[in-house]
Formats: C-alpha cells, structure tokens, sequence
C-alpha cells in the first residue's frame, strides 16, 4: 500500500487531478499485473514487458490516457488492447460496462483471471482485431486505444457514442506517437493532442 500512496502522490504531482481515477490506481495492485520477476519493479513509472511482446504501461500514461477519457459512473467503455488487465481495472472502477479485446487468446484469458479475482464483474472480454472495435455493444462513451494505432480506425469512429470521447496514440510503431483525443460531435470529430507517448504497435 505504501508503494500504491507514493504512486499516487507522484501522479498528483505530474498534474493527475480526478479525485476517482486517484481512489482507483490507489484500490488496484499494480504488482498483481506484472511478470513475477518483474513485480520489484512495478510502481517504477515506467512500461514492463509482460510477454508477446507486449508491455503494461507507464503508470503516468496509463492515468493520463484515463483523464482524457472523462468518465462517468454510467458511461460503457471500449478498450483496444487488454495487455496485462491493469488498464482495465482502472476502467473498471470508474464506468459502468468495460469491453475489452484482445488480440492474443494468452494474455486475455490471464487478465480475466486476474480481474476476476480482485471483485471487478463489469468486464467483458474478447479476442480479436481490435481494428473492429466490438460492434455488438456499440456505442461507446469512451474507447481507449493502448497500442500505437498508424491511423484511426473508421470502426472506432462508427461505434463512438454522439458525444463520446476516442484516445488513441497515433504514429508509426517502435517510435514516438502523438497522444490523441477525439470527440464525436454531430457525426463530426474534433482532435487534439496531448504530447508525445512510445507504445508498441497495434497488431
């Protein structure tokens, strides 16, 4: 827990504000989503590899990409990339329905069992191309990208709520992308940016 309140107030110091999002990293055992050997490492603010190439992200990026979510306790969530599931529970706590999908069957049948496991229900699974989003729920209030997308799926656009907000870094993989947000405004979008993050590519 100490480690958990040390992360916090990091984050409180970088500019991290929304009291909820705070409450949530603060109820959720990082160590829990990382490699064994890894999880010494855990709370350092920085990705993990965590197996398939695939990494947990930087605890700063991972509440920073929340924030620009904006969630409510009613709003269902889409998340591209379920990775290790630390993201996901994030999710978990602050909306209604998280759907999260997944591209390798490996790492999402572990993040369930790791979710499952700390009480969060309110989360539906699926391996696939999350180039397609999940159409049979749509649509969403927020959907949240957690690879590095070289360009924004029409699928994400289509399945966005009216209103709703898309995250996603966009840019060529194993290089710098820029951290996106767009909102759905009258079938419209509006981007803006929000610096620079390194994710690994979306397969």
């Amino acid at each position: 827990m100490k480690q958990r309140l040390a992360l916090v107030e990091q984050l409180k110091r970088r500019g991290i504000r929304d009291d909820r999002l705070l409450e949530a990293i603060l109820a959720i055992p990082r160590e829990n989503f990382v490699p064994r050997f890894q999880k010494p490492r855990a709370y350092e603010d920085r990705p993990l590899p965590i197996g398939k190439g695939q990494t947990i992200s930087q605890a700063y990026v991972a509440a920073l990409m929340t924030s620009l979510l904006e969630l409510s306790p009613s709003d269902r969530v889409l998340e591209i990339g379920t990775g290790s599931g630390y993201q996901t529970a994030i999710l978990a706590h602050l909306a209604e329905h998280v759907y999260t999908v997944e591209v390798f069957d490996e790492l999402s049948s572990h993040a369930k069992k790791r979710l499952h496991a700390l009480g969060l229900s309110n989360i539906s699974f699926r391996v696939g191309d999350g180039r397609e989003g999940w159409p049979e729920h749509a649509h969403y209030n927020g959907i949240i990208v957690t690879a590095a997308a070289a360009e924004i799926s029409d699928a994400w656009k289509e399945q966005l709520e009216e209103g709703g907000r898309l995250v996603v870094p966009v840019g060529e993989p194993y290089s710098e992308q820029i951290l996106q947000r767009l909102w759905k405004s009258g079938g419209q979008f509006r981007a803006e940016n929000h610096g620079y993050v390194r994710f690994v590519p979306l397969l």
